[in-house]
């Protein structure tokens, strides 16, 4: 029996009530946090790096001028531009993981996991020779020595560009044409050193390697026809088969007057080899990231080309499985249509998050009946407590023992009701509680009419039978 004194402190199921709802306030706050980290990581903006160099070219100046854009827009890619000396550095921090993407050139040294995102422009090779300057008083207008790629052997061509790759690609051009390459010399010119080629007597043809709207190519041109003469520009006749040999370039024309309206150069059409300038991005780079960022580019070029012109030259790789540089999962996705949609890419993260709430829900379920598995102990003993009692009151002698037991009764409703409010017990465990009462009460009535006591209030309790 208890003491009628503890009443008035909490009992242990109340007190374990207020620890389960700080435990399920601590929970809920913790899945809250979760969920809003998880929010946050999901929506915050991707930021990739991207190589390019050197400074102040117009690739720098380009991917410099979309990082702006994307940032104004408030788009989920932002850009990181990290600046090298050139393309060989660009590609380098590339490879070395560095730098998520990069500006190059197809026929460059690229890693082989490295694919392509975007063409950035087409760089074609333009190659002429001067015709030389007619005589003070002379009306023959001069012709060139050169006149086609065949007689190239033995001369000096005037290369524009430090970099190899305009060299191996003019030797390319040399052996596909069935000129030994060894027979021909190279002198590469930097950009800054155009007018120091054209005034260079030793150089009989030049090559540069450019955008057909190039005004370094441009101005080398006038240039040299303005100290050796009107240029005559050599047609590459084996394109095709260049293209078909080394997949990286590919067969060109370059239209007439391109280059200069009056006089017309060209004065036609010219068939020349090109090579891609792109955008590339390793193959593990996530496609979601590369998806977005094609997206975002293709759908800014307009706007980029009116703030620079060189944009508009930007293009869609080439989507094919057999293609030399293939394009990027994510990039071809966007490309041909078939991005995903979200809740195509996180299906499965979804369906494994439901499963785990639902695991965890059903071990929160487990562990809350595990831990009141001594209140459901306590609520069974009372009820066979209370049972008892109904057999002792027919046995009681005194209005004492009564009272005492009424006590004890009342004891039993306030444990019963504690475990109904924690969750312990159900309806039906309630209902068995107050049909035992009500008998407890009904014996006790019936033992006091039979020893003469007077009855004192009882309470009663009315139990909802569903």
């Amino acid at each position: 029996m208890s003491d009628p004194g503890e009443s008035s402190a909490p009992s242990r199921p109340r007190r374990k009530r207020k620890n389960y709802s700080l435990l399920i306030l601590a929970a809920g706050i913790f899945l809250f946090g979760v969920a809003a980290g998880t929010l946050y990581y999901v929506l915050r903006p991707t930021t990739l790096r991207i190589a390019v160099g050197p400074a102040g070219s117009d690739d720098q100046k380009l991917i410099q001028l979309m990082a702006q854009t994307f940032a104004r827009d408030g788009s989920n890619i932002r850009l990181a531009p990290v600046t090298t000396e050139g393309t060989p550095e660009s590609i380098a921090l590339f490879t070395a993981g560095k730098a998520d993407l990069a500006v190059a050139r197809g026929d460059l040294n690229l890693p082989a996991n490295a694919e392509s995102v975007a063409i950035l422009r087409k760089n074609v090779v333009v190659l002429w020779v001067p015709s030389g300057i007619a005589p003070k008083g002379s009306k023959k207008t001069p012709a060139a020595k050169i006149k086609s790629l065949d007689e190239l052997a033995g001369h000096r061509v005037g290369v524009i560009g430090r970099t190899q790759a305009n060299v191996t690609l003019l030797r390319v051009i040399l052996t596909e044409s069935g000129i030994n390459p060894d027979k021909v010399t190279v002198t590469q010119f930097g950009t800054n050193q155009l007018a120091e080629m054209a005034r260079d007597q030793s150089i009989d043809a030049f090559m540069a390697v450019g955008p057909l709207k190039s005004k370094i190519t441009a101005d080398a041109i006038n240039l040299t026809a303005t100290v050796r003469g009107e240029p005559k520009f050599l047609p590459i006749e084996v394109s095709e088969a260049i293209a078909q040999k080394h997949p990286l370039y590919e067969s060109e024309e370059i239209p007439g007057s391109i280059f200069n309206a009056s006089p017309a150069r060209p004065d036609d059409k010219v068939e020349t080899v090109s090579v891609n300038h792109l955008i590339i991005a390793p193959k593990q780079l996530s496609d979601t990231s590369v998806g977005a960022f094609a997206r975002q580019l293709f759908t800014i070029r307009q706007q980029l080309a009116r703030e620079l012109p060189t944009a508009a030259q930007i293009e869609k790789p080439d989507t094919d499985k057999d293609a030399a540089l293939p394009a990027h999962q994510g990039a071809a996705a966007y490309i041909d249509g078939n991005e995903r949609t979200f809740l195509e890419r996180y299906t499965d993260y979804i369906w494994f998050a439901v499963l785990i709430l639902s695991g965890l829900g059903s071990a929160w379920a487990w562990l809350q009946h595990y831990w009141k598995r001594d209140e459901r102990e306590q609520y069974a003993a009372h009820r066979d407590n209370l049972l008892d009692l109904i057999a002792k009151v027919r046995k009681a002698e005194t209005p004492e023992e009564l009272a005492e037991m009424q006590g004890a009764a009342d004891h039993v409703l306030r444990e019963a009701l504690d475990c109904y409010d924690d969750g312990a017990i159900e309806d039906g465990d309630l209902s068995v509680i107050g049909l035992a009462l009500e008998q407890f009460h009904h014996a006790v009535t019936d033992r006091r009419s039979l020893i003469g006591a007077a009855a004192p209030d009882m309470p009663r309790m009315r139990v909802h039978q569903n």
